[in-house]
């Protein structure tokens, strides 16, 4: 088990079926928690626990000292990122961005250089284990990015997940989690074509 990290603020942005899941594992892990969701009603229970609204994802950023994203594609990733109101431009120095969603490796890491030049890192920290997972705080974690940006923000991972491996550099855990895919898909044709 990682060591226990300091109490802070954490920022969560996309609190579908499996977000919302993993959220609630931050906050009763005691830590201050900041969310943005598309639809608000989707996070009233998260609230009720004392989570902190905010009106947009760079308002997050610019108050946590990490934030996690899980939203739906690639497209949503850019814009949260990378747009002009964006976490990268309201991102307080040092800080870490984590973006858990099944998404692009060359998108990972342009969004990972472009917080460098900002002062933060991002890590691409796709995950697998489903709504169920989530739920149980069994998610496996596969983590492109700096290895000692990952080392201070693990305690928040092993929250939301048990099995979590550095991939290596930036894109690493996108790979991971698209190798992983390629691999379920290819098993689940396979079992098909024997029935």
């Amino acid at each position: 088990m990682p060591n226990p990290m300091p109490l802070q603020k954490v920022g969560f942005i996309g609190l579908g079926i499996m977000g919302n899941s993993m959220a609630g594992h931050l906050l009763a892990g005691g830590h201050e928690l900041h969310v943005f969701n598309r639809t608000r009603a989707k996070v009233d229970n998260l609230l009720a626990r004392g989570a902190v609204w905010h009106d947009a994802p760079g308002e997050i950023a610019a108050v946590c000292d990490v934030v996690i994203t899980m939203v739906g594609y690639p497209a949503d990733v850019e814009a949260i990122y990378l747009g002009a109101d964006g976490l990268i431009t309201r991102a307080r120095r040092d800080s870490i961005l984590i973006d858990m969603t099944t998404s692009s490796p060359l998108l990972a890491q342009r969004i990972a250089e472009t917080g460098l030049g900002h002062g933060c890192h991002v890590l691409d920290a796709p995950v697998s284990g489903g709504d169920v997972g989530a739920r149980n705080a069994k998610l496996a974690i596969m983590v492109g990015g700096d290895a000692e940006a990952l080392q201070r923000v693990m305690p928040l991972l092993a929250l939301m997940g048990n099995n979590i491996v550095h991939q290596g550099a930036a894109g690493a855990g996108q790979h991971t989690k698209m190798a992983n895919q390629i691999a379920i898909a290819s098993t689940m044709i396979v079992r098909r074509q024997a029935l």
